[in-house]
C-alpha cells in the first residue's frame, strides 16, 4: 500500500519564509493553519527541495530557487555550482571552478544579479558577476526570476539572479563552525605548488532585547589549489596538399592558489511590529596567484605524411621560448546596505533601501623568457627539431633533438629567443652597444627587435555603485485589484580600467646568461603529458625584483593598451508601478500583476585614441612621457525606455497552475564595448608586412594594420519576452513543470568591420599612420616571405599593404530565442513505500536561437541537462549530480588584457557527495556534527575550444577534486 503525506500550500508558505530568511530547520508551528497538518522537518536535500518548491509555487513570476541546504550541503565551494544545476541555467568554468552562469542562453553579462534585491557588482571587466566569488557559507538562498514584474529593479534579458543572506530575527539562533580539507586528484606539474587546500568558516545568529535586535555574522576563509594542463596553438594552417599543422605552440602547466576571506554581518532592529531596520555589510578579499609555465613558439613544418588533420611529421628550426609567467590576481569587494520598512497603518507601508558597493582588482601577469640563445645568435642549423602526430585533438610530440637545454638549468639561457621586440622601436637608442664584435649570426648588430626578454602585463579595475530606492505599498478595496506598489529607484555607476604593461630587457643584453641558481626551484616542471619533456622551473618574478630586467612603460609604446584604458559612467532613474489582482474566471482562481517601468539613462565615457606618432611613441609627440591632449576623447548620451510587464497565474486544478508572462526587458551593453577609447595597431610579423598591397590580397591573407574602437552611445540590449508554463505540485517535494519561452530580440550589440586605408583613414579625417623605419622592414636573410610566397633578398625593403580592418560596435542586431524547459522532482516513495528515501531532481532545456547576422548568442547552448539522484536514510545521505551542456560561445581573456570571443566544446560534469548527520546520536556532543565527503569533476572532463573545423585550439585539463567536510553546530 502506498501512503501519502498531507500536502498543503499553507505548509509551503511556512517553508517559503524559511527559505527566504534562513537556512535552518522550520521552527514555526503550523498547527494554527491546520491542526491535521504534520509539520515536516526540512533537513538535507529533501528539505532543500521542499523549500525551493515552495518559493516557486508561491511566486507570481516564473522562478527557480535554491535554499541553504542546497548551497551548504551539495559539493559546492561557492554558490555558482548550485545555480548551474537549476532548470534553464548553465555553468561555465574559469580556471577549473564554475564561475559564470548563463540563464536561458544568456551569459552573466546579460543577466541581472542582485544581493537581497540590490544590484550586485563583480570584480571583472564587465557587468557579469563572478559567482564563485561568493562562498556558500554566507548564503541562505537564491531566487532566479525568469520573468519579471515592475518592482524588480535588477533585470536582464536572460533573467535575474537574486542572492540572499540571512535575516537574523526570522532565523533560528545558531553557532556553527565548518571545516573542509581539499585535495586535487592530480599532483601539481610545477614543483613550487602542491594540490592541497582548506576552507574554514564560523557563523552565528543571536537575538537580543526580547527578540527586537538580531545579529548574524559569517566568517569564511578559503585556500584552494588549482592545477591545470593547458594545450594551445596559435591556429592551424593547410598546405597545398591539404595537410593541417599548427602555426604556433602555446602549451603550459598552470598552478595557482585561490585565497578568499569573507565577512558578512547583518544587524536587524525591529522595535515594533510596524518598523523593521536592517543593516548589512559584506567584505570579500580575494587572491588567485600562481604560475603559467611552458612553451610558446612559431611552428615551422618540415616533412609531413598523412592527409587532412590525421598527419605526422617533423617540426624543424624549433626555437622554443620557455615562458615562465607568474600570475597574481588580487581583488576586494565591499557592500554596505540599509533597509527601512515602516507600516504607516493597516493598509499602507513605505520602504527605503540604500546601498553602496565598491570593488577593485589588479590582474597581473609577468613574462620571463628563456631559451637556447638570444634571437639571432643561432643559425637555423643550430636549432632543434621535434617529431609530431596530428589529430582532431591537436598536436602531440613523440621525440625531440637539440632541445636538451630545457631540462638543464646550467645550459638554458635567460633571454628572449624570438624577434619580438618590434614594439620597442622608439627606444632604439636603449639597445645600442659599443662592442662591434658582438653581432648576430648573419653579421648584423643586435637591435631592439632582439631586445625583449620579458613583459610585465597588468590591468587595474575599479567600480563603484550607489543605489537608493523609495517604495510605497498599499491595499486596495477593489474586487479585482487588491494591492498597488509604486516607487523610484536611482543608481549611479562608475567603472574604470587602466591597461598597463612594461617591456623587460635583460641587463646582459646583447648577450645572455644562464638562469641564476638563486632563481631555481627544487625539481623540474612536467610537460611530458604534451610530449615536451621536463623543463627548468624558476621564479619568474625574480629578475623583475632584483633589477636584472630594465622595464619600459608599454602604455606609451603599445597603442592598444592606451586604447583599452577608459572610464564609463551611468546614472539611471527608474519610476515604477505595479498593481496586483485576483479574481475568478469560471471556477478557476486567477492571480497576477500588471506594471510599468520608465527608465531614464545618462551615460558617458572618456578615454584615449592610441596612435603611434612619428617619434615611434604612442600619443607622446614631444617625448615628455605624458599623453597628448589631442588623444583624449569623451562622449556622452542619454535615452529612455518604457518597460511593461504582465504576470498571470491560473489554478486549473488543485495545486496545478498555468502561468503566462509578457514583458519587455533590457540588459545594458558590455562596459568594455561602451568605452570611448580606440587604437590603431600594427603587427610586426614579417609575413604580414610582406602581404601584397591590394584589397584582394588583404581580403585573402589579412593585414598587419588594424583599428578598433568602442562606442559610448550603445543602447541596451532589448527583448520582448513571452512565457507560458504548466506546474503540477503533487507531493511536498515533488512536482512536474514545462515552460515555453520566446524572446523577440529587437536590439543587440553587433560587431561591425570594414576595410579602411591606413594611409588615408576616412574615419579619422584622412590620417596617414605609416611611419618609415617602424612600419617597414629590411630583410636580414634571403628567403620566401608572406602567405603569397614572395622571394626577397637580404637588404630588400618590405612595405606593408595600405589596407586593413576597422572594427567597432553598433546597435541594431535582431534575432529570436525559442526555448523549452522540462523539470521533474520525483520522490520515489510516491511509487512504493520500499523506495522511501530515493529521489531525483532532473531538468532539460532546449534552445533555438537565431541572430540576423548568423553569429551565436554568447553563453547559449542548444541543449542543457541536469540530474541529481539522491538517497536519504536517517542521517545518511548520498547524492550524485550531473550537468551537461552542448557547445557554446563565450568570452575569454585575450592578448594585451582585452576580451576575445571563443567557441567552447560541449562539457559534462559529475559531482557526488556522501554524508552522515549525527543529529539522532545517543551521544550528546555528537548531535551537532555532520561529516561529508564530496567530489567534483569526477569523470575528469576537459574544457576545450575548437575552431571552425572542429579541431581543438585550446584544452584545459583540471582533474577531479575531493573534499572532506566537518560541520558542527553548538546549538
Amino acid at each position: 500500500m502506498i501512503t501519502k503525506k498531507i500536502f498543503k500550500p499553507a505548509l509551503l508558505s511556512v517553508a517559503v519564509s524559511a527559505a527566504m530568511c534562513s537556512g535552518q530547520a522550520l521552527a514555526q508551528d503550523a498547527s494554527a493553519q491546520d491542526d491535521n497538518v504534520e509539520v515536516i522537518a526540512v533537513k538535507g536535500i529533501r528539505g532543500s527541495l521542499i523549500r525551493a518548491q515552495a518559493v516557486k509555487m508561491d511566486n507570481s513570476s516564473i522562478v527557480e530557487a535554491i535554499s541553504a541546504e542546497d548551497i551548504g550541503k551539495l559539493p559546492d565551494s561557492s554558490i555558482a555550482e548550485s545555480l548551474a544545476r537549476l532548470p534553464g541555467m548553465a555553468g561555465e568554468r574559469v580556471g577549473g571552478r564554475t564561475s559564470g552562469i548563463s540563464v536561458r542562453g544568456f551569459k552573466e553579462d546579460f543577466t541581472g544579479t542582485s544581493l537581497n534585491g540590490r544590484e550586485l557588482i563583480g570584480i571583472g571587466d564587465n557587468r557579469g558577476v563572478e559567482y564563485d566569488l561568493y562562498p556558500s557559507e554566507i548564503m541562505t538562498g537564491a531566487t532566479i526570476y525568469k520573468t519579471t514584474d515592475a518592482t524588480l529593479m535588477v533585470q536582464g534579458i536572460g533573467g535575474t539572479v537574486d542572492l540572499q543572506t540571512v535575516r537574523p530575527l526570522q532565523a533560528s539562533e545558531t553557532l556553527t563552525i565548518n571545516g573542509n580539507y581539499e585535495i586535487a586528484g592530480r599532483d601539481s606539474d610545477n614543483p613550487e605548488f602542491d594540490n592541497k587546500g582548506h576552507r574554514l568558516s564560523l557563523s552565528f545568529v543571536e537575538k537580543f532585547a526580547d527578540d527586537t535586535i538580531g545579529l548574524a555574522v559569517a566568517l569564511a576563509t578559503t585556500e584552494s589549489p588549482n592545477n591545470q594542463r593547458k594545450y594551445g596553438v596559435w591556429g592551424y594552417g593547410t598546405n597545398d596538399d591539404g595537410q593541417i599543422t599548427p602555426s604556433g605552440l602555446d602549451t603550459q602547466a598552470i598552478s595557482s592558489v585561490l585565497e578568499r576571506d569573507t565577512i558578512s554581518v547583518v544587524l536587524q532592529f525591529q522595535p515594533t511590529d510596524d518598523l523593521d531596520i536592517v543593516v548589512d555589510a559584506l567584505d570579500i578579499s580575494y587572491s588567485d596567484s600562481g604560475v603559467i609555465r611552458g612553451f610558446i613558439e612559431p611552428f615551422n613544418v618540415g616533412t609531413v605524411t598523412g592527409s587532412g588533420i590525421n598527419t605526422s611529421g617533423t617540426q624543424i628550426e624549433a626555437n622554443p621560448v620557455l615562458r615562465t609567467d607568474p600570475a597574481q590576481k588580487d581583488g576586494d569587494l565591499q557592500v554596505l546596505g540599509l533597509n527601512i520598512e515602516y507600516h504607516l497603518n493597516d493598509s499602507w507601508s513605505v520602504e527605503l533601501d540604500a546601498a553602496k558597493s565598491e570593488s577593485s582588482k589588479r590582474d597581473l601577469r609577468g613574462e620571463s623568457y628563456a631559451g637556447l640563445a638570444r634571437s639571432g645568435t643561432l643559425t637555423n642549423e643550430e636549432l632543434g627539431s621535434r617529431e609530431f602526430v596530428m589529430s582532431q585533438d591537436g598536436v602531440f610530440f613523440t621525440s625531440s633533438t637539440g632541445l636538451e637545454a630545457f631540462s638543464d638549468p646550467t645550459a638554458l639561457q635567460l633571454t628572449g629567443p624570438q624577434v619580438w621586440g618590434g614594439g620597442l622601436a622608439n627606444l632604439a637608442d636603449e639597445f645600442t652597444y659599443d662592442d662591434t664584435s658582438i653581432v648576430q649570426a648573419n653579421g648584423n648588430p643586435y637591435d631592439y627587435f632582439n631586445g625583449q626578454d620579458g613583459f610585465l602585463n597588468y590591468a587595474d579595475f575599479k567600480e563603484e555603485l550607489t543605489t537608493i530606492k523609495l517604495e510605497a505599498t498599499g491595499l486596495l478595496d477593489g474586487e479585482v485589484f487588491h494591492q498597488v506598489t509604486f516607487g523610484i529607484n536611482y543608481s549611479d555607476r562608475y567603472k574604470d580600467k587602466e591597461n598597463k604593461g612594461f617591456f623587460a630587457k635583460s641587463s646582459a643584453f646583447p648577450l645572455s646568461t644562464a638562469i641564476p641558481t638563486e632563481y631555481l626551484y627544487d625539481g623540474l616542471a612536467d610537460l611530458t603529458w604534451a610530449g615536451l619533456g621536463m623543463v627548468v622551473a624558476y621564479d619568474g618574478f625574480a629578475p623583475y625584483n632584483d633589477g636584472t630586467y630594465t622595464q619600459y612603460d608599454a602604455g606609451l609604446l603599445e597603442p592598444d593598451r592606451l586604447g583599452d584604458t577608459y572610464v564609463v559612467e551611468e546614472e539611471v532613474t527608474t519610476l515604477y508601478a505595479k498593481v496586483d489582482f485576483g479574481t475568478e474566471i469560471g471556477d478557476f482562481p486567477v492571480t497576477g500583476n500588471v506594471g510599468l517601468q520608465y527608465v531614464q539613462t545618462d551615460q558617458s565615457s572618456s578615454g584615449y585614441t592610441g596612435v603611434v606618432g612619428s617619434n615611434f611613441a604612442v600619443c607622446d609627440a614631444n617625448g615628455d612621457g605624458q599623453i597628448d591632449s589631442d588623444c583624449l576623447v569623451s562622449v556622452s548620451t542619454d535615452y529612455s525606455h518604457v518597460l511593461p510587464s504582465l504576470n498571470v497565474t491560473v489554478e486549473v486544478a488543485d495545486n496545478q497552475f498555468v502561468r503566462f508572462a509578457a514583458n519587455k526587458a533590457i540588459s545594458r551593453a558590455r562596459i568594455d564595448q561602451m568605452k570611448a577609447s580606440a587604437f590603431v595597431k600594427f603587427d610586426q610579423n614579417i609575413d604580414l608586412i610582406a602581404i601584397p598591397n591590394t584589397i584582394e590580397d588583404v581580403n585573402e591573407y589579412g593585414s598587419p594594420w588594424s583599428k578598433s574602437a568602442g562606442n559610448p552611445s550603445l543602447k541596451p540590449l532589448e527583448s520582448n519576452n513571452f512565457d507560458i508554463s504548466y506546474e503540477h505540485y503533487f507531493e511536498d517535494e515533488g512536482y512536474l513543470s514545462a515552460a515555453l519561452f520566446y524572446k523577440d530580440l529587437v536590439n543587440l550589440t553587433r560587431d561591425g568591420s570594414f576595410l579602411i586605408n591606413f594611409r588615408n583613414d576616412e574615419t579619422n579625417e584622412g590620417a596617414d599612420y605609416f611611419i618609415p623605419g617602424f612600419h617597414d622592414r629590411i630583410i636580414d636573410r634571403d628567403g620566401t616571405y608572406g602567405p603569397a610566397g614572395i622571394v626577397y633578398e637580404e637588404g630588400d625593403l618590405v612595405t606593408p599593404p595600405d589596407y586593413g580592418t576597422f572594427s567597432y560596435f553598433e546597435d541594431g542586431l535582431e534575432g529570436s530565442v525559442k526555448g523549452l524547459e522540462l523539470t521533474a522532482n520525483l520522490p520515489f516513495n510516491m511509487f512504493a513505500d520500499a523506495l522511501d528515501g530515493f529521489g531525483i531532481a532532473a531538468s532539460a532545456t532546449f534552445i533555438d536561437a537565431k541572430l540576423d547576422d548568423g553569429s551565436p548568442i554568447v553563453g547559449q547552448s542548444d541543449r542543457t541537462y541536469s540530474l541529481t539522484a539522491y538517497y536519504v536514510l536517517g542521517g545518511f545521505e548520498v547524492r550524485v549530480a550531473g550537468t551537461d551542456r552542448s557547445e557554446f560561445s563565450t568570452y575569454q581573456r585575450g592578448g594585451s588584457n582585452k576580451i576575445d570571443t571563443a567557441t567552447r566544446n560541449a562539457v559534462t560534469l559529475v559531482d557526488a557527495q556522501i554524508s552522515y548527520d549525527f543529529e539522532d546520536s545517543d551521544i550528546d556532543y555528537l548531535q551537532g556534527l555532520r561529516i561529508s565527503l564530496q567530489g567534483t569533476n569526477l569523470t575528469d572532463v576537459d574544457e576545450e575550444n575548437i575552431d571552425d573545423n572542429g579541431i581543438v585550439t585550446l584544452r584545459r585539463q583540471f582533474g577531479p577534486s575531493y573534499m572532506l567536510n566537518f560541520n558542527y553546530s553548538f546549538y
